[in-house]
């Protein structure tokens, strides 16, 4: 009988491992969200409408926008562009833009209070401009590039939710 327990025991801890390695293998791994992943999925929203306090998916203002987006990759962040410009990490410069940052915009020319969040699509290095997704209020969830005079002389600064991209 001792050596049927001293078997036992034995097959007992080869099993162990194995049935832990057998569960690591059915969990999920994480994924990693990228800019790539977030500008896609912002894109299938193009030409949704604009409405002040809408939440969406049928309608959205711009940061109820941002937050849906975001929402959907698990980033839980406000949807009020002036707290938005709190989360994340701050971007210090256009050369410095990623796909997926939220970049910010003043209510007024040259008034510093954040009225307005887009994400961005592109960088343009050489022209040190981006382009970016956003609700707005002429047109909706459209693409427009921070070059346009009406969005160079608000531009507020930017946030990064994202991992770094290399």
């Amino acid at each position: 009988m001792k050596g049927f327990r001293t078997y036992l025991l034995a097959v007992i801890l080869l099993a162990v491992p194995l049935v832990a390695m057998a569960q690591e293998e059915t969990v999920p791994s994480v994924q990693v969200v990228t800019g790539d992943d977030v500008v896609a999925y912002a894109r299938t929203f193009k030409g949704v409408p604009y409405k002040l306090g809408a939440a969406g998916p049928k309608a959205f203002d711009c940061s109820s926008y941002t937050r849906y987006v975001y929402k959907h990759f698990g980033y839980d962040i406000t949807a009020y562009s002036q707290v938005q410009f709190r989360e994340g990490r701050p971007v210090d410069s256009y050369a410095d833009l990623q796909k997926g940052d939220l970049v910010f915009f003043g209510k007024k020319r040259g008034v510093r209070t954040i009225g307005h969040v887009g994400i961005v699509v592109s960088v343009d290095r050489e022209k040190g401009s981006f382009t970016f997704i956003h609700a707005s209020v002429s047109g909706g969830v459209m693409e427009q590039t921070s070059s346009h005079p009406y969005f160079m002389m608000r531009y507020m600064g930017a946030r990064r939710l994202l991992p770094d991209q290399e």
